[in-house]
């Protein structure tokens, strides 16, 4: 179908809602940018490298007709959540993944994308929309890559020109046939910073993360009452996240500079939290440090895991 809006429109809209960058996608099921992306997540499910994110084989990640059958377009947007807040280097205090200090990034994401798509279907009403940040089947870094916001760098993350890595990802699919934006190209070279900093070689090859080898992943996901040992030696203070592959690139070094997002400000118990209160955390103390935040995610139990783990890993 022929929109009654154009590209031009929707950037202008999309950064006049507050997006840092906005970029369109042709949907194309048989190119080979989507085989090779494709080819990659099988070889990488079959190794097990999903540990327990089951969601992640869901077979509509691969076809995303299968989410919406008429998308003909995805606009991706990107939005910065970088503050320049340092974390101490203090053997007492957790540290937490930037994603994590402010407001539930969903939230502030669904709203805009709710903006944005209300605009759109209020110019025609035949264009149909659907919109997501983390929320459904979409591989919203290969898309992201192909509406030239970024690219897909060696530790798995979306590298912006403009931003670095730190960027919330979203993406409107709709059957609006819009004028695509040309694909971002790969910059990180030879550069193997993120690699050599994992303490726990959770990136076994470029491009190519181990989540049960991701502080990140067993810091946030693992349910179980205790970490694997290799994870718990090696925690360096992480309670939930971690960070180690993006501070250490080239690009988040020159390029970071803080948000005009006032919701991503971090909360105050955020920035250097003391692991002896973590470790003792109770579900009214948890309500009461993460209102309307993406850290809920993580439960009391696992909260007190992990700080008990930091603790120990500190003191070996």
């Amino acid at each position: 179908m022929s929109p009654a809006v154009d590209t031009p429109q929707i950037r202008q809209q999309a950064l006049s809602l507050g997006f840092h960058q906005v970029g369109i996608a042709r949907v194309d099921s048989s190119s080979a940018a989507t085989t090779q992306q494709n080819d990659a997540l099988q070889r990488w499910l079959a190794q097990g490298f999903q540990a327990d994110m089951a969601w992640m084989a869901n077979p509509r990640r691969q076809d995303i007709t299968q989410v919406m059958p008429d998308v003909r377009s995805l606009i991706c947007v990107a939005l910065n959540y970088y503050t320049p807040h340092q974390r101490p280097e203090n053997p007492d205090t957790g540290k937490i993944s930037r994603y994590g200090w402010g407001r539930d990034y969903h939230r502030v994401m669904h709203q805009k994308l709710k903006a944005l798509s209300d605009w759109l279907r209020s110019r025609d009403d035949t264009i149909h929309t659907r919109f997501y940040a983390d929320t459904g089947p979409v591989a919203d870094k290969f898309w992201a890559q192909q509406a030239g916001l970024g690219w897909i760098a060696k530790n798995g993350n979306l590298i912006t020109r403009n931003y670095g890595s730190w960027v919330f990802l979203g993406e409107i699919l709709t059957n609006a046939e819009l004028v695509s934006d040309a694909p971002h190209t790969e910059h990180c070279g030879t550069c193997t910073r993120c690699l050599e900093a994992c303490p726990t070689q959770a990136i076994t090859a470029p491009y190519v993360v181990d989540a049960n080898r991701c502080i990140a992943y067993h810091t946030i996901e693992n349910r179980d009452a205790v970490l694997p040992r290799a994870i718990a030696d090696n925690m360096a203070g992480w309670v939930a996240g971690c960070d180690i592959c993006q501070d250490v690139c080239p690009w988040n070094q020159r390029f970071a500079h803080p948000t005009d997002v006032e919701d991503f400000q971090p909360y105050a118990d955020n920035v250097a939290p003391a692991l002896k209160d973590l470790a003792n955390l109770d579900e009214a103390e948890w309500n009461r440090r993460f209102p309307a935040s993406a850290l809920r995610r993580i439960k009391p139990a696992m909260w007190r895991r992990n700080a008990r783990a930091a603790q120990h890993s500190h003191r070996s």
